[in-house]
Parts: structure tokens; sequence; C-alpha cells
């Protein structure tokens, strides 16, 4: 008797692209968790690039030396240092006073983290009450 295999229907978010075979470069790790953090895909980032979804692909997952050019624009675009993006640390912003960053200082880098959206509401909130002030 012959057995009848049973197929399983494909499942489209089971799998985005064909699996890598290699380690992604450090600097295409470094840019898809930073895109990750911000909450944007490879085409909401691409969109905002003005490129296509398949190049930031390529920039995550194969690109071991991106241009300059593409750098700046994607470490803008994520509201991020350059420093962050190629793996040098930045220095530490010189304090004018020593001891902990006061809570606003917190509050600020934290909104740096935010996704630009997020950000833009915060700013727009910022304005609004600054205006307003007596």
């Amino acid at each position: 008797m012959r057995q009848k295999h049973r197929t399983m229907p494909y499942a489209r978010d089971a799998m985005a692209g064909r699996p890598p075979t290699k380690d992604a470069p450090p600097f295409g790790r470094r840019l898809a968790a930073a895109r990750e953090r911000r909450g944007l895909s490879q085409q909401e980032l691409a969109d905002q690039l003005g490129m296509t979804r398949s190049m930031i692909a390529y920039y995550e997952r194969r690109a071991a030396n991106p241009t300059s050019e593409f750098i700046e624009k994607v470490s803008e675009a994520l509201g991020i240092p350059v420093s962050e993006l190629i793996g040098r640390a930045a220095a530490p912003p010189k304090r004018k006073r020593p001891g902990p960053p006061a809570k606003l200082e917190r509050q600020l880098e934290e909104i740096r983290k935010l996704p630009k959206s997020k950000q833009k509401f915060l700013s727009e909130l910022l304005d609004s009450v600054l205006k307003h002030r007596p």
C-alpha cells in the first residue's frame, strides 16, 4: 500500500527570503539591530532612504564595505551616530559637572532611541508647551 504524503501549505511568514549561508558582516548586524530597535522593517527603511528593500537586505546580509554616503544616510534615517554603525565607540560627551546625569538628560537619551514618529510627537508636544509658557 502506498501512503499519501501530507503536504503542509506554504506559510508566508515562515521564512522571508533565502536563509543565509554565512554570517552577516559586522556592519550588517549593527545595521539590522539599529533598524529593529527603531521598529522599522527593511521595506520601511528602504522607503525612507529612497531605495529598494533588497538593497537594505544586501547591506544587512552581505555588504562588507558600505559606502560612506550610505552610512551617513542610514545613520541620519535611524537617528544614530555613524560611529555606532561602523563599530567605533563614540567618546562620551563631556559633562560640565560631576555626578549622575540630570533626569532631563536621561530622558533625552531615551527619546533619541525612539522611532522617528514618536520623536516627532514628543517634539511637537514640547513646542506646544514652550509656546504657551508664561
